[in-house]
C-alpha cells in the first residue's frame, strides 16, 4: 500500500509518501512542503497547492491520500486556510480516481505514538523511528504528512474489511429482491383478476 498523506495549509502544505501494511516495516518514499507567497492573492495560492499536488500525485502514483480533518480552531482565518488546502488536495485526489481518508489530528497521534495528547515532538521522533530516518523531517508539517501515512496504512485493514462486509450486505440485499430469471416485474402492475366461481345449488 503506498498512501500520500498531506497535512493542509494555506502557507506550508505538508506532504510525505509512505509504502508498506500494516505489522511490517515501512518505507518512506518522499518528504517536503507545497509553499505558497502570504501575500499573493488567495486563488493563486490555491493554484500553486494544486499544482504542487499534481506533481506528488505524479511522481508518486500512491493508491490512497491521507487528509487530515480540519477540526475548529480559535482562528477563524487559519482554519478557513487550512480547510481550503485539504479540499484542493481532495479535489487533486478524487479527479484521477485515488481514496481519500480523513483522519484527526489525535487519530494520527494516537496511532503514531500511542497517546492522542502527543506534541509535536514526540510525533516527529516517531515518525523518524518508524521509517527508519538519520533526523526528523522538518518543517513539522512534513512530519505530520508523513504521520497521517503511517496512521491510514495501520488503520487501513480494519476499515477495508468493513467496507467489504458493508458491500457485500448490500449485495446480498439487492439479490433477494431481484425477480427469478424470466420474470419481469412491473412497477405498480397488479395481478390478473381472479374469475369468480359460480357455486351450484343441491341438485334437484
Amino acid at each position: 500500500m503506498r498512501v500520500l498523506g498531506v497535512d493542509p495549509g494555506l502557507t506550508r502544505c505538508g506532504v510525505g509518501v509512505v509504502e508498506g501494511v500494516a505489522g511490517r516495516p515501512l518505507t518512506m518514499l518522499g518528504v517536503g512542503v507545497v509553499r505558497t507567497p502570504a501575500d499573493a492573492e488567495l486563488g493563486d495560492r490555491l493554484v500553486a497547492i494544486e499544482r504542487g499536488m499534481e506533481q506528488w500525485l505524479d511522481e508518486h502514483s500512491p493508491g490512497f491520500v491521507a487528509v487530515e480533518r480540519v477540526f475548529a480552531q480559535h482562528n477563524v482565518r487559519t482554519v478557513m486556510g487550512t480547510a481550503q488546502a485539504s479540499a484542493v488536495a481532495m479535489l487533486c485526489a478524487a479527479r484521477r480516481g485515488i481514496p481519500v481518508a480523513l483522519h484527526t489530528p489525535s487519530e494520527v497521534k494516537a496511532a503514531v505514538t500511542g497517546s492522542g495528547r502527543a506534541e509535536k515532538a514526540q510525533v516527529g521522533a516517531m515518525v523518524t523511528r518508524l521509517l527508519r530516518l538519520d533526523a526528523p523531517p522538518k518543517p513539522a508539517d512534513a512530519a505530520d504528512a508523513l504521520a497521517l501515512a503511517i496512521c491510514h496504512i495501520w488503520r487501513a485493514p480494519p476499515q477495508n474489511r468493513l467496507q467489504q462486509a458493508v458491500a457485500a450486505h448490500r449485495t446480498t440485499g439487492a439479490s433477494r429482491t431481484q425477480p427469478p430469471p424470466g420474470i419481469s416485474r412491473t412497477p405498480g402492475a397488479s395481478r390478473a383478476p381472479r374469475t369468480p366461481r359460480t357455486l351450484k345449488g343441491p341438485a334437484a
